[in-house]
């Protein structure tokens, strides 16, 4: 068996994962929106999650992979439970009340938080000079989008839960951030596709107890669920999940953490394009400008 420290794999492969992850994710917000226009929140996380876990870990099966190492399905499970649970699970509700693309900026924050949580490479990443200027910029654009909602919600233009929303979204980077970086130091031997297949079923898991508290089941019934809905929800698990997620978690164990992260500076792209031709969305010029700042 090939170990991480020997597996070097083909530059085609690697460019073929950017992609998908730069793209597919990207586009990933505007289905998400799609999908909470008539699915609950909570059991949309669980029916994407679990749906895509499941399929994947028969894929597994099939090929003939060690499924059941204790060791591992622990790590996938944190490290799932922090991204898709907590990460995703925010981005998820906060699609309800705000525009996939003014959610899709907030969250490219990212890549500040890998640099800031990798304390392992702080001798290296913080006497960087452009990575330290990244970092201020980075953090001047969310105060600024931040500070952009605050004086909206003191003036009466934007809603309780649309501000709620925003809140959410700061924790959101950090819990996305903790939960990779975890990943990829607990990284073992196993196919990235086990661990992946882990961290969807364990965190699609979690999200049944979440639709309880929110009362999601008494109110539901899946006949009232628009064609259009069903259909952005078959995308989120065959591309945005098994697909995309599987990618990046790949990426994870073969690529610099901070290197897999830039998929934040493009996604945002790929959902504003998406959101302002499809979905009529309106992202201000304060928007484009902090969004311009995490770069």
């Amino acid at each position: 068996m090939k170990t991480l420290s020997s597996y070097k794999p083909s530059a085609l492969l690697v460019i073929i994962a950017f992609a998908i992850v730069y793209v597919v994710w990207g586009s990933t917000y505007f289905f998400i929106q799609m999908a909470v226009h008539s699915f609950p929140p909570m059991l949309l996380g669980a029916l994407r999650f679990f749906s895509a876990g499941v399929l994947l870990l028969t894929w597994c099966a099939i090929k003939g992979d060690k499924l059941w190492v204790t060791k591992d399905i622990i790590t996938s499970g944190v490290s799932g439970l922090l991204m898709l649970f907590v990460a995703t699970g925010i981005v998820i509700w906060a699609e309800r009340t705000l525009p996939s693309a003014m959610v899709a900026i907030m969250v490219s924050a990212n890549p500040i938080w890998f640099v800031v949580l990798d304390k392992v490479n702080w001798n290296v990443n913080l006497k960087s000079r452009t990575t330290v200027a990244g970092l201020i910029l980075g953090f001047a654009g969310v105060i600024m989008l931040f500070g952009e909602a605050i004086s909206k919600s003191l003036a009466g233009s934007i809603s309780y839960a649309q501000l709620n929303g925003l809140v959410l979204l700061l924790a959101g980077p950090i819990a996305w951030s903790a939960g990779s970086l975890y990943s990829k130091k607990r990284a073992s031997d196993a196919p990235a596709r086990v661990n992946t297949s882990w961290q969807m079923i364990i965190s699609g898991l979690a999200f049944i107890p979440a639709a309880l508290v929110n009362h999601e089941f008494h109110s539901f019934h899946f006949a009232q669920v628009s064609v259009q809905s069903r259909l952005a929800i078959v995308y989120l698990i065959l591309f945005g999940s098994i697909a995309a997620f599987s990618a990046y978690i790949w990426l994870l164990k073969v690529r610099p953490a901070t290197q897999v992260s830039t998929h934040s500076y493009v996604n945002p792209v790929i959902a504003v394009l998406l959101g302002t031709l499809f979905a009529h969305e309106n992202i201000s010029r304060l928007q484009i400008f902090g969004r311009w700042l995490f770069w």
